[in-house]
């Protein structure tokens, strides 16, 4: 490999990247799964706070915002990765490379569908608005612990290493689960 000081004067060498990443920031394999774990917890922090002690449960009006918040946090996000990454280009392909940054939001909005879900069924039901929330934050806190490990699992770590990385995720849905009990 030719290194920056055998490269001709102003030239520096081309950085190496993995098969499909190319020199802009970009989704490698398991960027997807971001999303999973930053709309689970979003979820999980939307779920908690949305009931109040003593007001009146409204289940479908909590899951449409869920499912609003989620929306609107991956079109900011995706927007901010497309002004962060912003080139010089053609009006054409800066509109084309910004649908690109709003379409790989999409997990994020997924991993806010179970939330949304159980809201509706609640809904549905009649079911109580202590125990949805309850069900719902400790079903999000089992998707983080999955998304850790499976991600750690996808990246190459061992079964004990992937597993310490899900307790790891885990223990956000934990510290939600904590700080709406102190809270409320």
């Amino acid at each position: 490999m030719v290194n920056e000081e055998q490269q001709p004067y102003g030239q520096a060498a081309q950085p190496a990247f993995p098969a499909g990443a190319g020199p802009h920031p970009g989704r490698r394999g398991v960027d997807w799964m971001f999303g999973g774990v930053y709309g689970t917890v979003l979820a999980s922090a939307l779920l908690a706070a949305l009931h109040q002690k003593g007001e009146s449960f409204t289940p479908y009006y909590d899951a449409s915002w869920v499912l609003v918040t989620a929306a609107t946090a991956g079109l900011a996000h995706g927007y901010s990765h497309h002004m962060a990454s912003h080139l010089r280009d053609s009006p054409v392909h800066r509109w084309r490379l910004l649908g690109v940054a709003l379409w790989n939001e999409w997990p994020l909005i997924v991993a806010a569908l179970p939330t949304v879900l159980l809201l509706v069924a609640a809904g549905l039901f009649g079911w109580d608005a202590y125990a949805v929330t309850a069900v719902g934050l400790g079903l999000n806190t089992a998707l983080l612990f999955a998304w850790g490990a499976l991600v750690a699992l996808r990246v190459g770590h061992r079964l004990g290493a992937a597993l310490a990385i899900g307790m790891a995720d885990a223990t956000i849905g934990l510290a939600i689960i904590v700080a709406n009990a102190v809270i409320k």
